[in-house]
């Protein structure tokens, strides 16, 4: 470090400083601003870049709250369409069995409807079928004219034997 100080020389200072002031203009002038300008571009660039990048993530965090909001209303609508088609299922059931009840007690009351009129059918052929017996043995009880009483129902019992009712 002495022999810098004891070879000191001012000219050579002088000229050192000078070539370094102009060389700090030039670079002001030539390059500072392009460097400095780059810089602030890039700068902006990465800012805007930030920025976008905390819009996107804005934008999904919107994206997957409103796709939530979507599921969750699906899945509400899914539920109200799965209550309203068993309601609809426990509905038209319920209607099928209400009229398999009607239809069965319409064909039953036309079954008992049936039965009566083939009831009063066979009784009033079997009330024909008596009074033609009870006019054939008239017949032959007045055919004859039996003095007794005794031959009467002598021929009563021979008629009614002859006669078989099904």
């Amino acid at each position: 470090m002495d022999k810098l100080i004891n070879d000191f020389s001012f000219g050579l200072f002088f000229w050192v400083a000078i070539i370094f002031v102009i060389l700090i203009v030039l670079m002001r002038k030539f390059a500072w601003k392009p460097i400095l300008e780059a810089l602030n571009t890039r700068e902006e660039g990465i800012a805007n870049a930030l920025e976008a990048a905390e819009n996107a993530k804005k934008e999904l965090e919107k994206l997957n709250s409103e796709n939530e909001r979507i599921i969750k209303e699906a899945r509400a609508e899914r539920d109200t369409m799965l209550k309203e088609a068993r309601e609809i299922k426990d509905k038209i059931v319920a209607d099928a069995k209400e009229e398999a009840n009607e239809q069965a007690e319409i064909i039953i009351t036309n079954a008992k409807g049936a039965i009566e009129v083939e009831k009063q059918a066979a009784l009033a052929e079997l009330k024909s079928q008596i009074a033609g017996i009870s006019i054939d043995i008239a017949k032959k009880v007045i055919k004859r004219e039996l003095s007794s009483e005794a031959t009467q129902l002598e021929l009563v019992e021979k008629s009614l034997k002859e006669v078989t009712l099904n």
